[in-house]
């Protein structure tokens, strides 16, 4: 079983930058797609982006699409998640998920795609 720990949240002011990083453990996880999901108080967790296991197609919620990048060093079993020019809604705890070694007929946006999830990671824009 992989252990996902999200580390790299913060408090920013809009316009900043973070940069999230998922310490995956327990086994390899470079035959998993993975993702990162966020939820706003209030709010159901949403999808934010999510990149297939060998790094070749990465998909980005609207909201955040060119203005941040997921991407994945298979050799450290690491995902990361650049933000850049944050605002206040997106305000959120992020989460790194992991779908399962060697699956590739998943949708990445959904999140009942994935087996693995971190405990999440508190990020703050204030405006």
């Amino acid at each position: 079983q992989v252990q996902l720990v999200e580390s790299g949240g913060g408090l920013v002011q809009t316009g900043g930058s973070l940069r999230l990083s998922c310490a995956a453990s327990g086994r390899t996880v470079s035959r998993d797609n993975m993702g990162w999901f966020r939820q706003a108080p209030g709010k159901e967790r949403e999808f934010v982006a999510a990149i297939r296991w060998n790094g070749g197609s990465t998909y980005y919620a609207d909201s955040v699409k060119g203005r941040f990048t997921i991407s994945r060093d298979n050799a450290k079993n690491m995902g990361y998640l650049q933000m850049n020019r944050l605002k206040p809604e997106d305000t959120a705890v992020y989460y790194c998920a992991a779908t399962g070694s060697g699956r590739t007929r998943v949708v990445l946006t959904i999140s009942d795609e994935y087996d693995c999830w971190g405990q999440g990671t508190q990020v703050t824009v204030s405006s």
